[in-house]
């Protein structure tokens, strides 16, 4: 079938444009990952008895297909992007299906890797689709609200865990299997139903490191390693440090997709009306406050209160991130946004590679410490955001460039 050009993509009906399956795979994602993450505490520790050094090592393996993200420049030299993102998509409902039929540290591991190869390599591509076929000026809103279309797709599934968990008594296996599958629904569905579009610029197929963008590696970096703190032990604090059950941790990630339903556009309107400077600079102020305090739990004895309205804020927090991936439009040369994705899903990914396994050990000896750990990365991130101007573009990419250009120029 030929390419349809994303300026004929608007003749098209509804339900087979381009935004119509950005808003498909924006559903059919979280519902794996997040029944994934929602689960997986309690059933590492339930199935296969684990501590904080081996939640630690299975993250670091989950990490490694994020760090090598940048084969994705490979595959696309034989793969569109569009095919590459259900391909991905697949994997990652495939092996959210058969988790639980891997209870023991290898298995986790094997499975692990599957799923996060499909994960890490749909983010990469997702994020180049949405910069490409989004304009600059509907972007920060659309972004915000593909957010709530994954949120509200996720508040379906987690509210059936919460109501039926200990109702119908229901299994690892069978919710691993139900949310794998219904993700392949809706991947079979986007390769049926939507024809192949076609970019207005021609993506470079090799990679691509360029010096003016670094500020946007390097708060690709920190975002990256400071993540990797909340994923890996703020969720397995709620439930080795206060007892959660798979139906109370599950509620907390309902409230997380009930505010990101209604906050998602906000934060999409808040990036369009004060920049991503301002944006970027709240989020991380917030997210120091909120580290901080979640090292305050174990140094000062805080309860179970705190600690779930501070997970709440501070998966809201992180939403905020979409400001970063319209900085990066703005600055980016339109035939580069594939390669730099790939790239800086990379750079993502570097700390995330070691630091859960060296923090699990840290965990062990003292966890307040691996929070205080994740507020000097905020910080840091704070002075890095406060390095972006106020109006991005080419040759604008730093409050300095301009100043430290060449007179020609």
């Amino acid at each position: 079938m030929k390419p349809v050009a994303l300026s004929d993509a608007r003749s098209l009906p509804f339900h087979r444009r381009p935004l119509t399956l950005l808003f498909l795979m924006a559903i059919a994602m979280p519902l794996s990952f997040s029944t994934w993450s929602a689960l997986l505490n309690n059933f590492v520790i339930e199935a296969a008895q684990f501590d904080g050094s081996d939640i630690g090592w299975l993250h670091t393996v989950r990490e490694i297909p994020g760090f090598l993200a940048i084969g994705v420049i490979l595959v696309l030299m034989v793969m569109r992007e569009q095919v590459l993102a259900l391909v991905s998509l697949a994997l990652l409902g495939v092996a959210t299906a058969i988790t639980a039929w891997f209870p023991t540290m290898g298995g986790l591991l094997m499975v692990t890797l599957l799923s996060s190869i499909g994960f890490h390599y749909y983010e990469t591509v997702n994020q180049s689709l949405q910069l490409q076929w989004l304009s600059k000026d509907r972007a920060p809103q659309m972004l915000g609200w593909l957010i709530t279309a994954g949120s509200g797709a996720t508040l379906i599934a987690y509210g059936i865990i919460v109501l039926t968990w200990e109702t119908l008594d229901l299994s690892y296996d069978t919710v691993f299997m139900v949310s794998g599958a219904l993700t392949l629904l809706i991947v079979g569905y986007c390769a049926l139903a939507f024809p192949q579009f076609e970019s207005p610029n021609s993506q470079v197929k090799k990679f691509v490191l360029r010096r003016r963008y670094w500020l946007y590696y390097a708060l690709q970096f920190m975002s990256g390693a400071r993540r990797q703190i909340f994923v890996v032990f703020a969720g397995f604090m709620m439930v080795e440090r206060f007892g959660f059950e798979v139906h109370e941790v599950t509620a907390l990630y309902l409230i997380n997709l009930l505010a990101n339903m209604v906050i998602g556009p906000i934060f999409g309107r808040a990036v369009f009306q004060f920049g991503e400077r301002n944006t970027l600079v709240f989020e991380y102020i917030g997210l120091a406050i909120v580290f901080a305090l979640y090292g305050g739990i174990y140094w000062f004895g805080w309860g179970v209160l705190l600690a779930s309205i501070l997970y709440v804020v501070d998966h809201l927090l992180f939403a905020m991130a979409l400001a970063l991936k319209t900085y990066f439009q703005k600055i980016a040369d339109p035939g580069d946004i594939a390669p730099t994705a790939a790239v800086a899903f990379t750079i993502n990914h570097i700390a995330a590679v070691f630091l859960p396994a060296l923090l699990g050990y840290l965990w062990l000896v003292n966890p307040g410490a691996v929070f205080g750990l994740a507020t000097g990365m905020a910080l840091v991130s704070l002075t890095l955001a406060l390095m972006i101007p106020r109006h991005p573009a080419p040759g604008n990419e730093t409050r300095f460039a301009r100043m430290m250009a060449a007179p020609a120029e």
